[in-house]
């Protein structure tokens, strides 16, 4: 009888990241810093303008939030333990060095607002916090990282397993963070809700 392994596996961490989380983060609290940093933010405002990023983010304007912002410093803590958790899963042998957070920026999508494929260079592991998700919005796509191979494969059929699939939609919902292994390519499809789609997002690299 025939036997089939899987083989590879592309992993995906979900959790709620308060379960974790030594002091809890207050995402009502965090929700209305967002909108705070946002509206004062004018470097990334014009940032945004410039590049034909829709709504806004705090990417390339702003890099200490945890040292600004005490309720970005206890976000950070818990998601330590989050990836430290990610990482045993994963297998890692990280000998003497660890990971740290090396970048942690905030997303707001408005109604209309996309933010294209792509991956995070010069980071090990990446992930997303979710601090406003209205009904109707848009859920993470995530590629299956064999799609430059694949030549003449055929499609999948429609309600093949997920495993099975060259494209995963997951929708988190608030609390909720997602790791992943930096080089999985991924996208935020086109945020269809009326309200804004507000995520923290980050990137772990070598200490």
């Amino acid at each position: 009888m025939a036997e089939i392994s899987s083989l590879f596996v592309t992993q995906l961490y979900r959790a709620r990241l308060n379960e974790l989380a030594k002091k809890k983060v207050d995402y009502k609290e965090l929700h209305a810093t967002c909108d705070s940093i946002a509206e004062d933010d004018e470097a990334g405002q014009d940032w945004c303008e410039e590049n034909g990023y829709p709504g806004y983010t705090s990417y390339a304007s702003l890099d200490d939030l945890p040292w600004r912002f005490p309720i970005f410093g206890d976000l950070e803590k818990a998601l330590d333990k989050h990836v430290a958790a990610f990482i045993e899963k994963l297998g890692y042998d990280l000998g003497e060095r660890k990971l740290k957070c090396n970048a942690l920026w905030i997303n707001i999508l408005p109604e209309g607002g996309t933010h294209s494929s792509h991956i995070h260079p010069h980071s090990v592991i990446s992930g997303t916090t979710y601090v406003a998700m209205p009904e109707g919005t848009s859920a993470l796509k995530l590629e299956d990282p064999r799609m430059p191979m694949m030549m003449m494969a055929p499609v999948v059929k429609k309600g093949a397993p997920e495993e099975l699939r060259r494209f995963v939609y997951v929708t988190p919902s608030v609390g909720e963070v997602l790791l992943w292994e930096s080089w999985l390519r991924h996208e935020v499809p086109m945020n269809m809700a009326e309200d804004e789609r507000i995520s923290v997002s980050f990137n772990y690299g070598w200490a």
